[in-house]
């Protein structure tokens, strides 16, 4: 029987396992990963606030991959062989006809001083720490940014930022505390947020503008401290620091012989096959796909391109070839804890909806929807 391995537990991953059998893939599939839950990160923009919990953000795999009749081997991916059909793991080999490398990223972590800083998309525990430091402090100032990867721009994620320092702002508001905080949001770019579009960009920094947020835009990072962000356009003092540095593709993939791009990542095609190769295909953040400048790697994106893979494999297995593209496309809804701001983008559209109330609910119901596929 043909064996397939998925690499990571993500959104690609789970997508690539449903796409699969809804394409009558009757193959044995084992996906390799150090756990077996789905952390459902874009919630924990909300834990702050307490409108999330943690521990209503993991969601155990079990039941779903027993009823894709899917193996979970629980171990870290350390290497892949030159022919890319054996999986090196912390708990052995595992062979396979096709691989999918669904892993996501790895932060860089090369300014000095990034210990300082949290860096919310590290997981749901930089969520519930940011709360426990939000709730003890009488006053402050609070820094709040991203950086990209030089070596590869889209390997970003802006988008959280915006959404950590906008539900801040609304959080302290809320609790009349707000005129003991001074919000700084600072980036290398004098316009961050370009991928979401002009408009968008105007309308954040508008934004910002409104609820009283200074900005230190279009200075290089230069290091952190205990109680700084040190950039070449100045100090910015501050109490707590959250940073989201650029992204890299996973370690293990220096040590392989696969193509990589510039920052890090695996290079691919549009039909998400790994250039050179005829069996292993990549999804989500750890690939390097061709594409607009605007294209994100991460969610909706990472979800298009596992769908894609998963048509192409079925295709291949059937004798034919793997002619399925994914789809370019941006689409978020950047929560400020009362309202949110949509934005649509693809090749021919990039449609901005201002902050509207009903679309922070929209995004909560997006939650439990896409959810309830897995518990």
């Amino acid at each position: 029987m043909t064996q397939i391995a998925i690499l990571g537990s993500g959104f690609a991953a789970l997508t690539a396992i449903r796409e699969l059998r809804r394409h009558r893939v009757n193959a044995e599939i084992t996906v390799i990963s150090p756990r077996d839950d789905l952390h459902y990160l874009p919630s924990t923009i909300w834990i702050p606030a307490g409108i999330r919990k943690g521990a209503g953000l993991k969601v155990p795999l079990a039941r779903f991959f027993a009823r894709h009749k899917v193996r979970h081997l629980k171990a870290a991916v350390t290497g892949l062989s030159p022919d890319g059909r054996q999986v090196e793991t912390e708990m052995g080999p595992v062979r396979a006809d096709h691989v999918i490398i669904a892993t996501g990223g790895r932060f860089l972590r090369k300014l000095p001083g990034i210990e300082h800083g949290i860096i919310p998309c590290n997981g749901i525990a930089a969520a519930e720490q940011i709360a426990a430091r939000l709730a003890a402090p009488d006053g402050g100032t609070i820094a709040i940014g991203f950086a990209t990867n030089p070596a590869e721009p889209g390997a970003m994620r802006g988008g959280p930022m915006f959404e950590f320092l906008f539900n801040i702002d609304s959080l302290l508001r809320r609790q009349g505390r707000r005129d003991r905080f001074r919000l700084v949001f600072f980036s290398p770019s004098q316009r961050p947020g370009q991928r979401l579009g002009e408009t968008a960009v105007d309308g954040l920094l508008a934004q910002m503008a409104r609820r009283g947020i200074e900005t230190h835009l279009g200075h290089k990072l230069l290091r952190f401290e205990e109680r700084a962000v040190v950039t070449e356009g100045g100090t910015i003092p501050a109490d707590l620091i959250l940073f989201m540095p650029g992204l890299t593709g996973p370690e293990w993939l220096a040590r392989s012989s696969l193509p990589l791009s510039p920052g890090g990542m695996v290079r691919a095609t549009a039909q998400t096959q790994v250039e050179g190769f005829t069996n292993l295909w990549v999804a989500g953040d750890a690939g390097s796909f061709p594409g607009p400048d605007w294209m994100p790697k991460q969610a909706h994106q990472a979800d298009l391109q596992a769908k894609a893979a998963a048509a192409n494999i079925a295709a291949v297995l059937k004798g034919k070839a793997p002619v399925v593209a994914f789809k370019p496309e941006l689409v978020c809804i950047l929560d400020t804890l009362n309202s949110g701001m949509l934005v649509f983008r693809n090749a021919r559209f990039n449609l901005v909806l201002p902050a509207f109330k009903p679309f922070h609910w929209l995004k909560r119901t997006f939650e439990h929807h896409y959810l309830r596929a897995y518990r």
